[in-house]
């Protein structure tokens, strides 16, 4: 008869070791459950995809559920890296390997990409060729620009020309209702954002102004294809627009996740004008603040560059006096060599969030690239 509190102790042994002490799938610390089938240390939040997939992965608490010797001898043998070591074979350099803080849809179809598909073993690599291809079309649910309807419409990606067009109406014939460079795109999961599980924004360039598109797909599968698509493209566009980069340099660069998103209370470059509630958003690769009205507008309100102290930039809490029209006081001052900055947050927690969020951006040496976007900020004010 199998001992419980001995095989309890083989398995909190186990999850200790280096290779086993992150979740297979998603990376989170200290997993707490397994996959007694495919012989994976997972975390709660992954182990709901597995139960879900009942004929290819089984899944027990290593900490409350009763594990039989030979369960307990196969984690033994097996492991994260035995696992990774074939179910991760081929995973293309510019594929998305979700995070811990990720989208459900994300680790839900990596998860079923790895197991259910199998699409990176090397058996069915032709699987990867929807995504990998350079040619990717098909249909979105969009949402208009000065409404909230979303209509469909078919979008056409493709790395030939390094382009993202989308058309209005089924006859292509009559040209796209856009045209978007690939050079300064990105794309980000927003499910809360967008009110909907599978929702992406696509965020481009247009005249220097930052642009956005809201989409989602009703099927999952799909809508990720799409995500790793654009992934593919960016990639193939980066490697020819960087010859000389190496892959880890470029890799960041595909897509980038925003470091901070919210509303804060935004007052003009005198401090004497009326504060007014902005959506904004921090992008720290891009080294970039946008303010929008909304969270779902299309078009930027405007944008400020977050420098180095070296080159003058830095910020602080901040309780400004003789302010009016803001409704909160929990003050974020930020200093750039042309002005100062003032915001307010609702909440202390917000503050010290968004000051946080800013000094991470600061603290972060400047590349070639970021004194080109300075300079393009400072010469359309």
């Amino acid at each position: 008869m199998a001992d419980r509190d001995r095989n309890k102790k083989v398995l909190l042994d186990l999850v200790k070791h280096p290779d086993n002490s992150h979740c297979a799938d998603c990376g989170a610390p200290e997993p707490d459950w397994a996959s007694y089938k495919l012989g994976v240390f997972v975390c709660l939040n992954c182990s709901g995809t597995h139960r879900n997939l009942p004929a290819i992965s089984r899944i027990k608490s290593i900490r409350l559920d009763f594990w039989d010797d030979d369960l307990v001898e196969f984690m033994r043998t097996n492991g994260n890296a035995a696992a990774r070591s074939i179910y991760e074979r081929t995973v293309p350099i510019f594929y998305y390997r979700p995070q811990p803080q990720d989208c459900v849809v994300l680790r839900d179809q990596w998860i079923r990409a790895k197991y259910e598909r199998r699409e990176f073993t090397g058996e069915n690599t032709h699987l990867q060729h929807a995504y990998s291809s350079g040619f990717y079309e098909g249909i979105l649910w969009k949402k208009g620009k000065d409404n909230k309807q979303f209509l469909k419409r078919r979008f056409v990606l493709s790395a030939k020309d390094f382009t993202l067009k989308y058309f209005t109406r089924e006859d292509q014939s009559k040209g796209p209702k856009a045209v978007i460079a690939i050079k300064d795109l990105n794309a980000v999961f927003q499910p809360e954002k967008i009110g909907h599980k599978h929702g992406l924004q696509i965020t481009y360039l247009q005249e220097e102004h930052t642009r956005n598109l809201f989409v989602y797909h009703d099927n999952g599968e799909e809508i990720v294809f799409w995500f790793n698509a654009i992934r593919a493209t960016r990639y193939a566009y980066l490697k020819t627009a960087f010859p000389m980069a190496s892959d880890n340099e470029l890799i960041p660069w595909i897509t980038r996740n925003y470091l901070k998103e919210g509303y804060m209370e935004k007052t003009g470059p005198l401090q004497r004008e009326p504060f007014k509630k902005r959506w904004f958003v921090l992008n720290s690769r891009d080294r970039k603040l946008l303010y929008f009205k909304t969270p779902l507008d299309a078009v930027e309100l405007g944008a400020v560059f977050i420098g180095t102290e070296n080159h003058g930039y830095s910020v602080r809490e901040s309780q400004p006096k003789g302010t009016r029209g803001n409704k909160w006081k929990c003050g974020v001052t930020v200093e750039t060599p042309d002005r100062q900055f003032v915001f307010m947050c609702e909440q202390e927690r917000e503050q010290k969030e968004w000051v946080e969020a800013f000094r991470e951006v600061i603290s972060r040496p400047m590349v070639p690239q970021d004194y080109n976007t300075e300079a393009n900020m400072r010469r359309r004010r």
